[in-house]
């Protein structure tokens, strides 16, 4: 009887091991993969904490400024919703104040990148079919991208508890701020993970993942102008508040980190179970059929389909955000006007023409920094078709190689322009002033747009390996203009992205040698991206 009763037990234990088998060897794999983008990521997230502490030390030196900027910040609901309320004046509190809720929307989009990476992504070009013909379990891909995600996070825990133990004082406080970052990370890893199962294209899934980030955002900062602690409901619907609430440096509360690891646990259960449930190289959402119609019977009808959903949702977001910002301006520089240290960083971002302007342009250049992301996505929809093995039955046909590329080129770049248009008007609505000027601003950041487009069509075209690389080159782009002028970086260090040589619109005078310039320099490395695309082979 007793040997009845336990014998179901090794069995469930064989079967679990046999779906998990491999994953030694895909984790292994994953991170080899992985050597060069994994520690770029790991040490800007992680430097950009400690150095943050540093930078601040030297602009607020003494408690009683300290104590000036956390009463000011807390005291307008326009900066609370961007940035969220500070608990406490403390150097350590001000620093995850500034910098820790950004650091756990980049180590959210870390987790989610990898994750699909490693899983969707796999499945999509035929490789995990491959390897999945070998002694690997059903379940070893999942595990493995995840364990990939987790060590990744990790490694940022690591580095900013080690790194603002001894700049703070307070090991705790830095072991909190690590760990909220970190949980952040692993809980839209948990995300991803159920994206990727029911989608059958990587881009989707990471669509999908960053539509619940850009939820979550909208719901902590929503919570966050309501109440000056964080206490509102809102903000605990959402994975950010819940980081917001841990609270590193100001009485550390290690609950709220139990909400973040249950949500990762829990998501990943639930993307464990999905994964059961269907074939290898489908998703549990079909996608939609539909016949080759009308416009979809050119390469550009094509390109269209494909992209429009996206570009849908990329100008929904940036209509709301410019909304969103717009309507911070006027409370957000009353509030900075006697706040001489502020002020400058915001004149760092924005220019010297005043503060509104200063804001104005910063939040312009942040906007076109974003716009950026949908560009390099769009144009690496071509290396995804043709890795994916869709585009050489499209070749196989009356289509040139060129005409194929354009297709896709065209919505990128005429995109980024209507996402800056959007994104525009929208801000001018949510001021409700200088239409006219607002939308130039913003347009104006077109050129440095078209150039990092540009770079992944060189990439795409001449190197195709290192297409994805694109990734990396606008995320450090986005972190020179966002992050850099609050650390006071060197001049010459923001200049090394193409947004730091654009006029400061609205305010300053138009300057066209640097605009004409960078669209010269698009245009070059467009043409020379087509030229090696028309010589090399196509792969299947």
């Amino acid at each position: 009887m007793t040997a009845a009763a336990t014998a179901p037990a090794p069995a469930r234990h064989s079967r679990l091991s046999g779906r998990l088998a491999g994953t030694g060897a895909l984790l292994r794999l994953a991170l080899r993969r992985d050597r060069l983008m994994l520690p770029v990521w790991i040490l800007a997230l992680g430097g950009t904490l400690v150095s943050g502490a540093g930078t601040l030390a030297k602009l607020y030196d003494t408690a009683a400024k300290r104590a000036d900027l956390a009463e000011s910040m807390n005291g307008n609901s326009s900066l609370r919703a961007l940035y969220g309320p500070v608990f406490a004046d403390s150097l350590g509190a001000l620093n995850a104040w500034r910098l820790g809720g950004f650091m756990a929307v980049l180590a959210a989009v870390m987790s989610l990148m990898i994750v699909v990476r490693h899983t969707r992504d796999e499945e999509e070009t035929g490789r995990q079919e491959l390897l999945s013909s070998a002694c690997v379990g059903r379940h070893a891909p999942l595990a493995s991208a995840l364990l990939t995600a987790l060590l990744a996070n990790a490694g940022v825990a690591l580095i900013t508890t080690a790194g603002l133990a001894k700049s703070t004082g307070s090991t705790a406080g830095s072991a909190a701020l690590g760990l909220a970052v970190a949980a952040t990370g692993m809980a839209f890893a948990g995300v991803a993970a159920i994206t990727a199962q029911l989608t059958e294209s990587g881009r989707l899934a990471k669509g999908l993942a960053g539509a619940v980030l850009g939820t979550a955002f909208v719901l902590r900062a929503a919570g966050d102008t309501s109440s000056h602690d964080a206490s509102s409901v809102l903000d605990w619907l959402s994975p950010l508040g819940w980081a917001e609430n841990v609270r590193p440096y100001a009485g550390e509360r290690w609950w709220a980190l139990l909400l973040l690891v249950v949500a990762a646990g829990a998501q990943s259960a639930v993307a464990y179970a999905l994964a059961g449930r269907r074939d290898i190289g489908m998703g549990l959402v079909p996608p939609r059929p539909g016949p080759a119609e009308g416009r979809m019977a050119t390469a550009y009808g094509l390109a269209w389909r494909l992209q429009r959903g996206a570009l849908t949702g990329w100008a929904a977001g940036f209509a709301v955000a410019g909304l969103l910002f717009g309507g911070m301006t006027k409370g957000a520089t009353r509030l900075l006007g006697d706040n001489e240290q502020t002020k400058e960083m915001f004149r760092r971002m924005g220019g010297q023409s005043g503060l509104t302007n200063a804001y104005l342009a910063a939040i312009v250049g942040l906007l076109g920094m974003v716009a950026a992301l949908y560009a390099a996505q769009s144009v690496l929809r071509l290396h995804g078709e043709e890795t994916g093995g869709r585009a050489e039955p499209v070749l196989a046909n009356a289509v040139g190689r060129l005409p194929w590329a354009a297709g896709h080129l065209v919505i990128a770049f005429g995109g980024s322009v209507l996402l800056m248009t959007v994104g525009g008007l929208g801000l001018a609505a949510g001021y409700g002033e200088d239409f006219g000027r607002i939308l130039g601003a913003a347009l104006v950041q077109v050129p440095a747009i078209w150039v990092l487009a540009g770079l992944a069509v060189l990439l795409y075209g001449a190197f195709p390996k290192a297409a994805p690389a694109t990734w990396g080159v606008v995320g450090v782009c986005l972190a020179l203009g966002w992050i850099g002028p609050a650390l006071n970086l060197p001049r010459a260090a923001l200049d090394l992205s193409p947004f730091g040589h654009l006029p400061k619109l609205p305010g300053t005078p138009m300057h066209w040698l640097p605009v004409l310039s960078l669209l010269a320099l698009a245009a070059a490395l467009v043409g020379a991206g087509l030229a090696a695309l028309r010589r090399r082979d196509i792969s299947g």
